[in-house]
């Protein structure tokens, strides 16, 4: 397994340059507590490529691909690739991604360090990235398959954020807004194992959050309660009423 720790989320709330490593050491701490040969990877953007939370990383056995903003150095480095993925794009007249890597230190960096660089160009022109790591795999792979992977992290986070209401912070008080992000943190926990316990081969397996709340959760039914029992009756006409027993009885099996 090779968790990624993602710098986003709620390192975003702290100041980038002061306190993200300090974070990344406390997670890496505790999970390395746990799984001690566990391989960790920080994957990040370039807001948090900085030559001392690189240098941790080294020093601290954590793999780490890490977004670069461009620079005229970069850029002049990259300059045939760039070329080259062009002509390309002019000769087949489709996107053309190429990729090189190179070493690499900024002023303020104390060594220099490989240097991925992604050559895109499409219709709209061309489309430069660069990310800094020190792991051996290929460059296409590195950027590809883990680099871009946190588009995919961070719509689970706009989950949390607008379908179960995590961007809700307007209480005065903290710890009133930091309960919030706990229920909120509590809620996407039960939603994922909803899909994992009862919906998986369902056509809502890989449904939004606010998708499985409106049409398994928010259901409208009548209570009828005597000294006996208490029943719900649901309607009738309920159009996934077939979708709701099935996750019922699962349930109920597990």
């Amino acid at each position: 397994a090779r968790p990624l720790l993602r710098s986003c989320g709620s390192l975003e709330f702290l100041p980038r340059r002061l306190h993200a490593w300090a974070v990344l050491a406390m997670l890496v701490k505790a999970l390395r507590e746990r799984w001690p040969k566990v391989e960790i990877v920080l994957r990040a953007d370039s807001g948090f490529c900085r030559w001392r939370m690189l240098g941790w990383c080294e020093d601290n056995n954590v793999g780490y691909v890490v977004g670069v903003g461009k620079n005229n150095v970069l850029m002049e480095s990259a300059a045939g690739l760039v070329a080259e993925a062009e002509r390309r794009h002019g000769e087949k007249n489709r996107k053309q991604k190429l990729f090189d890597s190179f070493m690499y230190a900024a002023k303020p960096w104390d060594r220099e360090r490989r240097v991925i660089v992604k050559a895109e160009h499409n219709s709209l022109g061309p489309n430069t990235r660069f990310v800094v790591t020190n792991l051996a795999q290929t460059g296409r792979h590195l950027y590809a398959r883990v680099y871009c992977a946190r588009g995919e992290m961070e719509n689970r986070i706009k989950n949390q954020q607008f379908d179960l209401f995590a961007d809700r912070a307007s209480c005065a008080r903290f710890w009133s807004n930091q309960f919030r992000q706990l229920l909120s943190g509590l809620a996407y926990t039960l939603i994922e194992a909803l899909r994992r316990m009862a919906l998986a081969g369902t056509r809502m397996a890989v449904a939004s959050p606010n998708t499985i709340r409106l049409t398994l959760l928010r259901i409208g039914a009548v209570v009828v309660a005597n000294t006996r029992r208490i029943r719900l009756l649901m309607s009738s006409a309920h159009p996934h009423q077939a979708l709701f027993r099935q996750v019922a009885l699962r349930l109920d099996s597990s």
